[in-house]
C-alpha cells in the first residue's frame, strides 16, 4: 500500500508497450514522454481512494486498481506532448528534458499523444476480463473516458485555446480550470473510490472535493508561472505571458491566488474528513498530498 513515486512508477511501468517492430519509433517517443518524471499525482490520488474504501483483508486486487492508475498517467502525459507543440504552447522544455516534437519531431510527436490515448483505455479494459459484470469497473471505465473528453479536459483545453490573448472574465476561467486541470484529478479519484464499491453519494463528494484540489493546483501552477524558478520547474517560466493567456494569478494578483489555493485546499481537506472509510491511514495520506500542493515550487 506504499504511494512513494518510485513504488508507484514501478507499477506504471509494467503496463508500458516495448519499442520493438516498425512502430518503435512511436512507442519510443511514447515511452521517453512518460518516462520523464512528475510527482505522479494523479495514479498516486487513485490509489489512496481505492485503499480507502476496499476491504483489505479479501477484496484488494492491485490487479483491479493498476492498469487504470497507468491509464490515467497515459492520459496525462498524452495531454502534455500535444500541450507542448507548436500549434499550442510551444514549449521546448518539459520537465528539464527537451519536449517530445523538439526531441522526435512534431509528427511523431502527435502520434505519441494519440498513441498514449488509445493505449490507455486498452490497458484499463483488460480489466473487463478479470471483473465481468462488475458495475464498479463499468462506472470507473465510464468516468475514464468521459472525464479526459470534451465535456471535461479536451473541453478545457479548446476555450483555453480559443481565448488566448483575449480577455477571460471569471465564468470563462472557471470553465478553463475546472475542466482541463480538474477533470483529470477528480477522474482519478472517483475511478479509485468506484473500482473499490463505493456507493454514488459518496463518490459525488469525492468528486467535489477534488474539483477544489484542482482549482488549488491550476492556480499554484499560475502563481510558479510567474514567481517560479526555472531550474525547479524544469520548463521555463512566463509560459503564459509569452502566449498571451489570462490566467487566476495574472488577473487576481499573487497574494489574492495563494489566498484561493488555501482556500480550495481546506474545502478539499474538509469533505475528504467527513467521509467515512474502511481504511483511515490511505485518508491521512491523500489529505497530507493534497496538503503537500499548496506551498509546492515544482
Amino acid at each position: 500500500m506504499g504511494y512513494s513515486v518510485e513504488e508507484i512508477e514501478k507499477l506504471l511501468y509494467k503496463y508500458m508497450p516495448t519499442s520493438k517492430g516498425y512502430q518503435q519509433d512511436v512507442t519510443a517517443a511514447m515511452n521517453y514522454a512518460f518516462s520523464a518524471g512528475g510527482k505522479r499525482i494523479r495514479p498516486i490520488m487513485m490509489k489512496m481512494c481505492y485503499d480507502m474504501f476496499v476491504d483489505l483483508s479479501g477484496d484488494y486486487d492491485e490487479e483491479i486498481i493498476a492498469p487504470f492508475m497507468a491509464a490515467i498517467e497515459m492520459i496525462h502525459t498524452y495531454s502534455l506532448i500535444h500541450d507542448d507543440l507548436p500549434a499550442l504552447d510551444n514549449d521546448e522544455l518539459r520537465r528539464g528534458k527537451p519536449t517530445v516534437h523538439v526531441k522526435f519531431g512534431e509528427d511523431i510527436a502527435i502520434l505519441a499523444g494519440d498513441g498514449l490515448l488509445n493505449y490507455a483505455y486498452e490497458t484499463c479494459a483488460g480489466v473487463f476480463d478479470k471483473r465481468p459484470a462488475d458495475t464498479g469497473v463499468e462506472k470507473a471505465f465510464l468516468v475514464m473516458a468521459r472525464k479526459p473528453g470534451i465535456y471535461g479536459m479536451i473541453g478545457g483545453q479548446t476555450l483555453d485555446v480559443v481565448l488566448s490573448g483575449k480577455p477571460v472574465d471569471e465564468r470563462e476561467l472557471d470553465f478553463i480550470y475546472r475542466n482541463k486541470t480538474s477533470a483529470l484529478i477528480e477522474c482519478s479519484m472517483m475511478v479509485g473510490a468506484y473500482l473499490a464499491g463505493a456507493d454514488e453519494e459518496t463518490v459525488k463528494r469525492l468528486e467535489e472535493a477534488a474539483g477544489c484540489v484542482g482549482m488549488a493546483f491550476q492556480v499554484q501552477d499560475d502563481i510558479l508561472d510567474i514567481i517560479g524558478q526555472e531550474e525547479k520547474l524544469g520548463k521555463p517560466i512566463h509560459s503564459d505571458e509569452k502566449n498571451d493567456k489570462y490566467t487566476y494569478a495574472t488577473i487576481h494578483g499573487i497574494d489574492a491566488s495563494k489566498a484561493y489555493v488555501r482556500e480550495m485546499s481546506g474545502r478539499a481537506d474538509d469533505i475528504i474528513k467527513s467521509l467515512d472509510v474502511k481504511n483511515e491511514k490511505a485518508k491521512e495520506e491523500l489529505i497530507n498530498l493534497i496538503n503537500s500542493l499548496i506551498d509546492r515550487d515544482r
